[in-house]
């Protein structure tokens, strides 16, 4: 006995160690087989760190278990960069037998331990999440993954899902979730748990559910053959709101069929109020309530683009009571009866009733009630009255720091239908009235005192012409300056209106009693505006029987946010308003660090404000001391290190512009004595007879600047250019540097006309590859000083040991096609012989050119001496002339300088003299420039390829960031994630890939 006992202790303990073993003996083979499998399934580029990965046999025996820590997926083109999903911690369990001996890896259960899932949707519906292969693919491997989970664990995971082409958004954060079943089988059961923070869920821009916790419990049946999800008992909760929701949504081709019933589950008037904004916080349980609630409905029907599930949703509240628990007065006498509900596959057909709506706010009631038939005719009738002594609601609710008092009385009534075919509206009679109002706040000791507001909305009869707006009073005082307005509008098809508005307001003190975060604002305007006409006589063109006058003054304005950070000052500043136009008579600013003075007009203005794809046009003339563009043009305030970007122009502006300044600094350009003449219209900004002083020289100006495309702004500029430094240039202006950059070492100045456009990039500077251009540089005396071309071409030719050159009157003609400067052969004196140079400069900066220089013979010394002695007659001697071509290649400071057709100056001497006597250096020279020719054509295209290259790798990098522009949504839904969640652990950047 004891024998059998060793001997199975001995089997078990071997049996433990195999265990223990199993996963480091076969770690590598694992490892591998997931590898090879996700290379042939996945387009996109998966991180993860192979120190990170574990196996073990014991965390779910017998199966196996993969985990990994900081792992994810981070997108291909078009999604270049954006992460898909990060995972802290996932574990995924594979069938232990079908790994090491299956030829089909089984997996069979899935656990998520933190991290993140980010799915977007283009407008044409490309989605991100499609990372898998074409099936169609000769090169792809067929994946052999066999799914047979049984358990899903998801525990601390953010969701943000952005669907822009159904303008769907949501956000859900925190989620915890558990499943288990049978999932191999095609109809199965599914225990699942959930629950999440709803950050926010919107759809076509508005907000249907924030900030709410969701909980959910529920069996689910699952069957996979006809795409049928049906819900069994469970529970479900949205804040402190209780519901249950049973029934099945299937998909078995295109249509969906719905089929679910949900209702309120052991829920009070507190659990409703838990779902209204402001009130569920950190003091909600503390909130005294009483009353009851039911909620119930149904959703039945197909769902197409033809077809709407029939519904009933049904709300009651009776009794309701609420009371914040350091406040004397409660809101009570609650009572709502809600039903929605339609009984058609037609929308349209939907039935809105409320019979009932009433409460008391402390000791001021309100009360209506509503009923639509549908949503074609939109027949109604509904009514609201009620009033509220003001003051009251700071005992009612937790105002912190605020002061009210005045009366609010409204009455409103509206029944009848709208149907503009028929020019119909449904009769009105509301009013309201708001008398002695009063705003005290903590952080400014005066008040806004006597807020009197008279509004009416009259029409007795139904139809369009006897409407009425009538805007009889508004106005308020703070610190003894009032603001007094009036407006009356009637007929609702001509929309004839009649108003004023005469007064002074701080903003200053207005934005410290209302604060807003992150503006700062202060100053005051002036009004005194009358105003009179149609808006039938604004779309039709007739100004004439407008009448608006009077004017707007602004002084001592500031105003500053985190959008504008550079800040805008206003000192003094006076418009006048006449039915065609906007005179501005002052203007006197500084915007940002620059300031600015302009007076003009404004024209069409009325059609702008008050009519959609209208042009405002207008006429303006600036002046400024000192205007620093940099930092309009820069996403940081520290406009000396930030880089530039792209600025958008409004294409519903057309402005003439007549622009003077002492100075203007652009990049790193001090531009003086600026004048000219500017046009934005259609998004173009367009400069005309544009002079200033730069660089020594002056400089004039005709072109345009195109941002109508932001991933590809364009320009297109004719330049005259006078009596400009070289050196200060090449200092200044990139495109220099990078096509001439033999300015670098030379003085002196230089005139030029040149031609030319390209693209820019996101920085606002030229794109090298996409430059197009033509022009004359000409060079009325210069110096070439340390150049590492004269110390190539004089270590080369031993011709002579300076390392200057002088230059007179050089007059090179240029053009630029795709990126690359072409040198049209030009004369030049190089020391005391004469040359003619071509070639041409790449974007890249390499350099491709030919120096043919004519040397006398003598100049080579002795090497030529032995030569002449060896030929008879006269037909050569000292005085000779040798042509020398030089070949340069290689970039500029580390150029290749070498004989055309690679002779050595022995050789040349030999061939050059031989062919005087045979009169064939002509032919010679012909040849040597045809294979100059033949390689710098070689070059070029070299270059035109990789120009294309670079142009569209700038394209993709703009696209990009043009679509980070269009997530600020995401973006801000993961700020508001990591506000409301509680703090995590700093995580490693996610899109990084080792």
């Amino acid at each position: 006995m004891k024998k059998t006992l060793l001997i199975i202790l001995g089997i078990f303990i071997f049996l433990l160690v195999s265990l223990f073993a199993l996963p480091f003996v076969f770690k590598g083979k694992i490892l591998e087989r997931i590898e090879r499998e996700i290379a042939s399934s996945v387009n996109a580029q998966v991180y993860y760190d192979i120190n990170n990965v574990s196996l073990s046999i014991f965390k779910r025996f017998p199966h196996i278990s993969a985990t990994v820590e900081q792992f994810g997926i981070v997108g291909n083109e078009p999604f270049r960069g954006d992460t898909l999903v990060h995972m802290d911690k996932l574990q995924v369990d594979f069938n232990l037998k079908s790994v090491l001996f299956g030829d089909i890896p089984t997996l069979t259960g899935i656990h998520l331990d933190g991290g993140s899932l980010f799915v977007k949707v283009l407008e044409d519906g490309t989605a991100n999440y499609d990372i898998t292969y074409p099936s169609e693919e000769d090169t792809v491997v067929e994946s052999n993954f066999q799914v047979a989970v049984d358990l899903i664990q998801v525990k601390d995971f953010d969701l943000i899902y952005d669907d822009r082409s159904l303008q769907y958004f949501m956000a859900l954060g925190n989620i915890n979730l558990e499943g288990s079943g049978d999932f191999t089988a095609d109809v199965y059961d599914l225990p699942i748990k959930m629950e999440a923070l709803i950050a926010d869920i919107a759809y076509e821009g508005t907000d249907y559910l924030t900030n709410k916790q969701f909980k959910g419990e529920t069996t689910m049946n699952i069957d996979m053959a006809n795409m049928k999800f049906a819900f069994g008992e469970g529970e479900f909760a949205l804040n402190d709101f209780l519901f249950d929701m049973k029934g099945f949504i299937a998909m078995p081709a295109e249509d969906i069929e719905i089929a679910l019933s949900f209702g309120g589950k052991d829920n009070t008037f507190k659990s409703i109020l838990s779902l209204v904004p402001g009130i569920y916080t950190d003091s909600f349980a503390d909130l005294k309530t009483s009353g009851t609630m039911d909620f119930q409905g149904f959703v039945k029907g197909i769902y197409n683009e033809t077809s709407f599930p029939a519904f009933d949703v049904s709300l009651n509240v009776a009794d309701g009571m609420f009371q914040y628990p350091d406040l004397p007065r409660p809101v009570s006498n609650v009572n709502i009866e809600m039903q929605v509900k339609n009984e058609t596959d037609n929308l349209d057909n939907t039935i809105v009733n409320i019979p009932t709506f009433n409460l008391d706010f402390g000791s001021n009631p309100i009360s209506g009630r509503f009923f639509l038939a549908n949503l074609k005719s939109y027949d109604m009738d509904g009514v609201l009255q009620g009033k509220l002594n003001l003051e009251e609601m700071t005992s009612i609710f937790p105002i912190e720091g605020m002061e009210l008092k005045g009366l609010l009385d409204v009455n409103a009534q509206a029944k009848g239908r709208y149907d503009s075919a028929a020019k119909i509206i449904p009769n009105l009679d509301i009013k309201m009235l708001l008398s002695n109002g009063y705003i005290k706040s903590t952080d400014y000791p005066a008040p806004i005192d006597k807020l009197n507001i008279n509004a009416s909305v009259i029409n007795t009869s139904g139809n369009m012409n006897d409407f009425l707006v009538d805007l009889s009073q508004f106005g308020f005082e703070l610190e003894d300056e009032a603001i007094n307005g009036r407006m009356k509008i009637n007929d609702f098809t001509l929309l004839n209106w009649d108003g004023a508005l005469n007064g002074t307001v701080d903003l200053g003190k207005i934005l410290t009693i209302f604060p807003m975060e992150g503006m700062k604002m202060e100053g005051k305007i002036q009004a005194d505006i009358q105003t009179k006409g149609s808006y039938k006589d604004v779309e039709e063109g007739r100004y004439d029987k407008l009448n608006t006058r009077g004017n707007v003054g602004v002084s001592s304005f500031a105003f500053s946010s985190a959008d504008i950070p550079q800040g805008i000052k206003i000192n003094q500043a006076k418009a006048d308003f006449s039915p065609d136009r906007i005179t501005l008579s002052q203007f006197d600013s500084q915007v940002g660090q620059s300031p600015l003075q302009a007076t003009g007009f404004l024209s069409n203005y009325m059609n702008y404000f008050l009519k959609e794809g209208e042009t405002l046009k207008g006429q303006l003339s600036l002046n400024s001391s000192k205007f620093n563009v940099n930092e309009w043009m820069t996403e940081s305030t520290t406009a000396d290190t930030a880089a530039l970007t792209v600025i958008e122009l409004p294409k519903n502006i057309d402005f003439s512009m007549s622009v003077a300044a002492v100075e203007v600094v652009y990049d790193n350009l001090s531009l003086k004595d600026v004048k000219g003449n500017m046009s934005l219209r259609e998004g173009i900004l367009r400069f005309s007879d544009a002079s200033m002083r730069t660089l020594g020289g002056q400089m004039t100006l005709n072109g345009s600047y195109d941002p109508t495309d932001l991933s590809e702004p364009k320009f297109d500029f004719n330049l005259n250019l006078a009596n400009l430094s070289i050196p200060q240039a090449f200092q200044s202006f990139n495109t220099i540097k990078a096509f001439a950059p033999i300015a670098e070492h030379l003085t002196g100045n230089f005139n030029s006309t040149l031609a030319f456009s390209g693209k820019l990039g996101q920085d606002m500077m030229p794109i090298l590859s996409s430059l197009d251009g033509k022009g004359l540089l000409k060079i009325a005396e210069a110096a070439l000083k340390d150049s590492p071309i004269i110390q190539g071409i004089t270590s080369l030719t031993k011709l002579n040991d300076t390392n200057t050159i002088q230059f007179k009157n050089l007059s090179i003609p240029i053009d630029i096609n795709n990126g690359v400067l072409d040198v049209k052969p030009f004369d030049v004196k190089l020391w005391d012989y004469q040359a003619n140079i071509q070639g041409s400069t790449g974007f890249d900066g390499t350099i491709k050119y030919l120096i043919n220089m004519q040397v006398p013979a003598g100049k080579f010394g002795t090497q030529a001496n032995t030569l002449l002695a060896a030929i008879s007659g006269n037909e050569v001697s000292e005085s000779t002339i040798i042509p020398v071509a030089v070949s340069l290649g290689g970039t500029y400071n580390a150029p290749k300088v070498g004989l055309a057709g690679g002779n050595s100056i022995e050789n040349l001497l030999a061939t050059a003299l031989k062919s005087r006597v045979s009169n064939e250096t002509a032919i010679i020279q012909q040849e040597v420039t045809e294979q100059f020719k033949a390689a710098e054509d070689s070059l070029k295209r070299e270059l035109k390829l990789k120009a294309d290259i670079l142009q569209d790798s700038v394209k993709k990098e703009a696209d990009k960031k043009i679509e980070e522009t269009k997530t600020k949504a995401a973006d801000e839904a993961k700020k508001v994630l990591r506000g409301l969640l509680k703090p995590k652990p700093a995580k490693p950047d996610t899109t990084r890939l080792d």
